[in-house]
């Protein structure tokens, strides 16, 4: 250990104690401000608040009594690549060693009325950028991090409207679908506004970024969970209708869309619960379970009736969005959150429009001396039979053929020759 490992280390014990570190993305309205309060009141976490606007973080902090040793307001301005890089360097110096334990990726916009896309600082579709592509280059720039944490957890909000095997998802037009994902592969900047390629739909979009949400928490599981240890999974916490989300909707909406939720469908739930459960996924030590889409209690009811009324619009028990803690449960995702080919392009691309960097993908392997030592005659011994197999004849086209037309000297030829011998005698002798 270096001096000043050792003093980033007592910097971090004598800041967050035995604490876990916990990043929420728009920790300063709706769901993300009452899944922080939710984990501030445990007093087990200090919550790191990402936001774009520090003074209205600051505000909404001291009205509900967040405890400034225990929470921090951070910049983030997910409309902009340079912030998010900015913001990593940043939680970076403030953690010092602490490990991260939780990245919870909430934030998002949503702009249906808009007959035109907004672009970002990037140049990029606002929507897809600040709900999916910075969140992707966020979870790429932590990940190395999260993993030195003992329990670590990456929870990515979604949606039921990305899935379309749901009456919210498939049942409504437009329906989110990323076809080929021609828009993105041709780099999806101004004038190209949609994923799939086609014109702009500003409801689309906002499905579209959370169908690549849930479809990157897939991905990633399969990637990285074995390697890494980190839980990754998606949730959807029910129909927030009456959420700052749907600010951009005309007035007639906001104030007729949480009625029909609340008494017609089953699916409403207040800003409250909804934080609880984003909280529990983040607490409970049964939601450590990777590779998994959590949501409560089913979907819509039919035949609310007086019944509705008579609960308030809730419904207890399975089937509807009321519920509590245990009324949580892995749910199915559509065929489209599973496409792994198109997971594949998705996440190809977006890295190369983000510039992310990921962890080379790998399957822990045994620490065994003697397999270790097996492994590396093999390796040894096969190169030198693929070195010949790859000797140039007709019908040989790969590219390594035409580098062995050169002549290898005699000496290499002695050399290469008397220790393949050895080695293959003794991978024969190991391997029986």
């Amino acid at each position: 250990p270096t001096v000043k490992g050792i003093m980033q280390h007592r910097e971090a014990a004598a800041k967050f104690g035995n604490k876990k570190l916990v990043v929420i993305t728009g920790a300063s309205s709706g769901l993300g401000r009452k899944t922080a309060r939710a984990l501030l009141q445990t007093g087990q976490y200090h919550v790191v608040g990402a936001v774009r606007d520090l003074a209205k973080m600051e505000t909404v902090a001291e009205i509900d009594g967040f405890n400034p040793d225990n929470f921090t307001p951070m910049h983030l301005e997910l409309n902009s690549f340079d912030s998010v890089h900015k913001f990593c360097s940043d939680l970076e110096r403030f953690k010092a060693a602490k490990p991260l334990d939780r990245l919870i990726c909430n934030a998002g916009i949503y702009q249906p009325s808009l007959p035109y896309p907004k672009w970002s600082a990037d140049d990029h579709e606002q929507q897809m950028q600040v709900n999916y592509l910075s969140h992707f280059l966020l979870v790429s720039k932590l990940i190395d991090d999260l993993t030195c944490a003992p329990d670590p957890r990456v929870i990515l909000v979604g949606s039921v409207t990305g899935n379309d095997n749901t009456v919210g998802g498939g049942g409504v037009y437009p329906v989110a679908d990323l076809k080929q994902l021609e828009g993105l592969k041709a780099g999806f900047k101004n004038p190209i506004s949609m994923f799939d390629g086609y014109n702009f739909d500003g409801a689309k979009a906002y499905k579209d970024s959370k169908l690549c949400l849930m479809m990157l928490s897939n991905l990633l599981h399969d990637k990285y969970n074995k390697q890494t240890g980190i839980a990754f999974s998606s949730i959807y916490p029910g129909c927030i209708a009456d959420s700052p989300l749907f600010r951009e909707k005309r007035a007639w909406f906001r104030k007729y869309f949480p009625v029909f939720m609340k008494y017609i469908t089953g699916g409403y739930v207040s800003e409250e619960e909804a934080g609880m459960r984003l909280f529990q996924v983040a607490h409970d030590p049964r939601c450590s379970k990777s590779g998994v889409y959590w949501s409560w209690n089913g979907g819509p009811r039919e035949g609310r009736g007086a019944s509705a009324l008579e609960q308030d619009g809730q419904i207890l028990g399975g089937g509807g969005a009321g519920g509590g803690w245990d009324s949580i449960y892995e749910n199915d995702q559509s065929d489209k959150v599973h496409n792994k080919e198109t997971a594949a392009d998705l996440f190809k691309h977006s890295s190369l429009i983000t510039g992310a960097q990921w962890p080379v993908p790998h399957q822990p392997k045994s620490p065994c001396p003697t397999l270790k030592v097996v492994g590396a005659v093999t390796a040894f011994v096969n190169g030198k039979e693929e070195l010949k197999r790859m000797k140039a004849m007709p019908g040989t086209v790969g590219s390594a053929a035409r580098v062995m037309r050169t002549t290898t000297s005699v000496a290499d030829g002695v050399v290469l020759g008397s220790i393949g011998r050895t080695l293959k005698a003794a991978q024969s002798r190991l391997l029986g």
